[in-house]
C-alpha cells in the first residue's frame, strides 16, 4: 500500500517513529482545513496562514501526546483553534492590507473569474459579519464535514447548542447574499 493510502492512524504511528514523509502526508490532508479554520477565526489570510503552519509544527512536537483511539483531525483541529485564539489575542493593530487573490492560471475567461472572485469576496465578508462561535460551527460543518457533536467538542458548547449556531448561520448567509443579489438556493 502506498503511503498516501494509510489511515491516519498508520501515518501518525510511522510520523511517531521519525518518519516526517508520513507526517508530510498528514500535512497534505489536513492543510486545507486547517487554513480554513484559522481563517475564519482570525479573518486575515497572512495571520491565518501563519497560524495554520505553527499548528502543523506544533502538532510535529507534540505527536507524542496523541491518542490514537481517537480521531486525527479533531486533535489538530483543536491545536489550530488554540493557536489562531492565541495569534489573535498577541496581534497588533496593523496599517497592510491583504494582496487580491489573482485570477491568472484558473482557466477561467476574465468574466468569470471576476465572478468567481466577486462571490468569494461576498461570501467572506458575510462570513466575517456572523458572531465567531456562529462562523466557526458553519465553517466546520459546511466546509470541513465535521458532525455536531465533533464540533460541539471542539468548542466546548452542547451539540444542540451547535445544531443552531449552524442554523442561524445559514440563515444570516442566506439573507445577506440575497441582499447582495446573489442567486442563493433555500436548501441548507
Amino acid at each position: 500500500m502506498r503511503i498516501s493510502q494509510e489511515t491516519d492512524a498508520s501515518l501518525v504511528t510511522l510520523a511517531t517513529a521519525g518518519d516526517a514523509e508520513a507526517f508530510g502526508h498528514l500535512l497534505e490532508r489536513y492543510a486545507p482545513a486547517v487554513r480554513r479554520v484559522t481563517r475564519a477565526v482570525l479573518e486575515n489570510p497572512d495571520d491565518a496562514d501563519d497560524a495554520a503552519q505553527e499548528a502543523f509544527l506544533s502538532a510535529w512536537r507534540h505527536l507524542g501526546r496523541y491518542d490514537a483511539r481517537r480521531p486525527f483531525g479533531p486533535w489538530l483541529m483543536r491545536i489550530a483553534l488554540n493557536g489562531a485564539y492565541d495569534a489573535r489575542r498577541r496581534r497588533s493593530v496593523r496599517t497592510t492590507e491583504p494582496l487580491q487573490d489573482q485570477a491568472a492560471g484558473s482557466g477561467a475567461t476574465p468574466e468569470v473569474a471576476a465572478d468567481r472572485a466577486l462571490l468569494r469576496d461576498r461570501v467572506r465578508d458575510a462570513l466575517q459579519q456572523l458572531p465567531e462561535r456562529r462562523r466557526l460551527a458553519v465553517v466546520l460543518y459546511d466546509a470541513e464535514g465535521y458532525s455536531h457533536r465533533e464540533i460541539g467538542e471542539l468548542l466546548s458548547i452542547p451539540e444542540g447548542t451547535v445544531r443552531s449556531e449552524v442554523f442561524h448561520a445559514r440563515r444570516a448567509l442566506r439573507q445577506t447574499l440575497k441582499a447582495h443579489g446573489e442567486d442563493i438556493d433555500d436548501a441548507p
